[in-house]
């Protein structure tokens, strides 16, 4: 995708990750007032403003998903990351609310199973990308191999040792297999959008309380979140070293300010919408021949 070209608006460069950009997340803000515009208003004026966006978008989205399907030239992978309680299923939720259920596929990822850790780490990512004219989104996805895996070694799948973490080059090698991956995908049709949905140690917490204050969200409070919140600082490491190595031209990051659940939601839909309109699509063209045959179909249809 070209992140300078009409497919992502201007104003949405500023949260795309250059290639070969050496990222430190404390630069950037998970917070609300992203531009000058949105400083000058109050927080409940740019709420408003961000989420009538966000149903503008949505309501695009359904029609462009149209056209990307009847069009049958190019597949969305949609790849989301980010700590836990970052609001990766709610972003799915909010922002695909409008479209066909029949062309869009999640596909989540939990720890892998003894067939998937039997082969590459890409393999069962590989089954399940979408196919020309479908969107499919990875809630996680083969970024988990250098993230959680990074912090956890002890997760890892088997391999031989002279091709194992310990080996030199481990992990740069795994950062280039990812981008050849994602070139191979590019060059034949899949665009790829990859959202870092960038939340804050404090804010994480206000989440994670908020599950234990609420009984009905009780069941989506998991003590594996505690625990890994005590890995964050090595967390944030590997993710920024992540974001470095594998934002390109063809297939970059974007870090989503995500504090405030409104602003994430809002500028996914407008990169998702910008990055589908930007493809130009139409519907496939009928011949003369083609419209003779439906015409006669509709006047036997008339006649009935």
């Amino acid at each position: 995708m070209d992140t300078k070209g009409p497919q992502v608006k201007k104003y949405l460069n500023k949260f795309i990750v250059e290639p070969e950009k050496k990222v430190r997340l404390k630069n950037y803000d998970p917070g609300w007032a992203q531009n000058d515009t949105l400083k000058q208003m109050s927080e409940d004026t740019a709420q408003d403003l961000l989420e009538k966006m966000l149903e503008k978008d949505r309501a695009q989205l359904e029609q462009v998903q149209a056209l990307l399907a009847a069009s049958h030239q190019y597949s969305i992978l949609i790849v989301l990351q980010g700590m836990d309680t970052a609001g990766k299923d709610g972003t799915i939720r909010h922002v695909m609310s409008g479209v066909n259920p029949q062309g869009c596929e999640v596909h989540g990822f939990k720890v892998p199973s003894a067939e998937e850790h039997a082969h590459d780490f890409l393999w069962r990512y590989y089954k399940v990308l979408p196919e020309r004219g479908m969107i499919g989104i990875f809630n996680r996805s083969y970024y988990e191999d250098v993230l959680v895996v990074r912090v956890h070694p002890e997760r890892m799948e088997e391999l031989p040792k002279k091709f194992g973490p310990d080996s030199g080059g481990f992990w740069s090698g795994r950062y280039k297999d990812i981008n050849a991956f994602e070139k191979h995908l590019v060059q034949n049709g899949t665009i790829i959008l990859k959202f870092f949905l960038h939340i804050s140690k404090d804010e994480q917490k206000q989440r994670l309380l908020a599950r234990l204050d609420d009984k009905e969200k009780y069941w989506k409070f998991s003590t594996a979140d505690l625990a890994e919140r005590q890995f964050w600082n090595k967390y944030v490491g590997a993710y920024e070293e992540m974001l470095s190595a594998t934002s390109t031209e063809y297939a970059p990051w974007f870090i989503v300010p995500a504090d405030y659940k409104w602003v994430a939601r809002t500028l996914v839909a407008e990169v998702i919408t910008s990055a589908i309109s930007g493809l130009k699509l139409s519907y496939p063209k009928v011949s003369d021949e083609q419209v003779k045959a439906l015409m006669d179909a509709k006047q036997k249809l008339e006649a009935e």
